[in-house]
């Protein structure tokens, strides 16, 4: 177990990854503090874990907690993948600023960084499948650029400044907590509106194909990448298993049964910000660390139904 002297720093932790991502911080031995916009945490944070309020934009803010702690986990992200293609220079403005002064504070105080950077949108259209850590990066949306670019600027930071940090690329999340409608998670979002009777919208005939990783699992990615990655490596962490749209409503489908009725599908035209397919392999991560996903498709699906009829969400 790891000494309770050290003290992680989770900024944009009040989310729905840093609801999971704490709790298994604090597992490890670590003493943990989460820095959110919001007046006080989305989740209920577990003994062990602080909150501070704040704008990761605030130098004076950053620099007193950066010195009280010896590593950082980066989530803090303004937009999505939708709002960004809507005001691309607004995505750019409001997440590269203040991530470029985290990495020189960062450096400054040789501390560690996970950066926590988007394994679907950075690659852009896939060459060949699963997409490796060496694919090219030829992102297609405003917020692909913009990951990328925070993660061209730490390695920049690396080289000139001796940035000690690593780079996760997750696929996508899904599962307990994340709230549906918000614009990024499509089981929420495709689940939520079969039960409330409202058509799901899918882009295309099939939808996109992606790879889907229950949320803890991508919590436990992230902790083991920071425990026992390799600096300045990239690490996808992936189910590696792809299913389009059209196939995961599918396989929800039996979970709600006859308590919804009919499942509607509104097909709309496809977004050219879109990739069609984007399917990851995490066997670096796993090599180097140990980590495998745990949870398959369908018990996540299941928890995830389970908590939206909670009526949580």
């Amino acid at each position: 177990m790891k000494s309770n002297l050290i003290h992680t720093l989770v900024v944009g932790g009040a989310g729905y990854v840093g609801g999971h991502l704490v709790p298994q911080l604090l597992e490890t031995g670590r003493r943990v503090t989460v820095l959110g916009r919001s007046a006080s945490s989305r989740y209920a944070l577990p003994i062990g874990a602080s909150y501070e309020s704040g704008d990761f934009g605030d130098d004076k803010l950053i620099a007193r907690l950066l010195d009280t702690h010896q590593e950082v986990i980066h989530l803090a992200y303004a937009t999505v993948p939708n709002t960004s293609f809507e005001n691309p220079l607004a995505d750019l403005l409001q997440n590269l600023p203040p991530a470029v002064q985290l990495f020189s504070e960062v450096a400054r105080r040789e501390i560690k960084l996970i950066l926590v950077s988007s394994g679907g949108t950075v690659y852009g259209e896939a060459k060949e499948l699963p997409i490796r850590e060496t694919h090219s990066t030829k992102p297609i949306s405003p917020y692909g650029v913009t990951k990328l670019t925070l993660e061209n600027y730490a390695f920049l930071y690396a080289a000139t400044h001796g940035l000690k940090f690593i780079c996760v690329r997750p696929s996508n999340a899904y599962g307990v907590g994340q709230r549906p409608f918000t614009g990024q998670g499509f089981i929420a979002t495709a689940m939520a509106s079969a039960m409330r009777g409202i058509p799901i919208k899918v882009f295309g005939q099939q939808g996109a194909k992606r790879d889907y990783i229950y949320v803890a699992d991508l919590a436990a990615g992230i902790v083991s990448a920071l425990e026992h990655g390799r600096l300045l490596e990239t690490y996808n962490v992936s189910s590696g298993i792809g299913m389009n749209n059209a196939e995961l409503i599918d396989a929800f489908r039996p979970l709600i049964g006859d308590e919804a009725g009919e499942i509607f599908v509104e097909n709309l035209p496809e977004r050219n910000f879109d990739v069609r397919t984007n399917v990851l392999d995490s066997s670096k991560l796993q090599l180097h660390t140990s980590w495998r996903p745990v949870v398959g498709i369908n018990e996540g699906l299941r928890r995830t139904y389970d908590w939206l009829r909670s009526g949580n969400a």
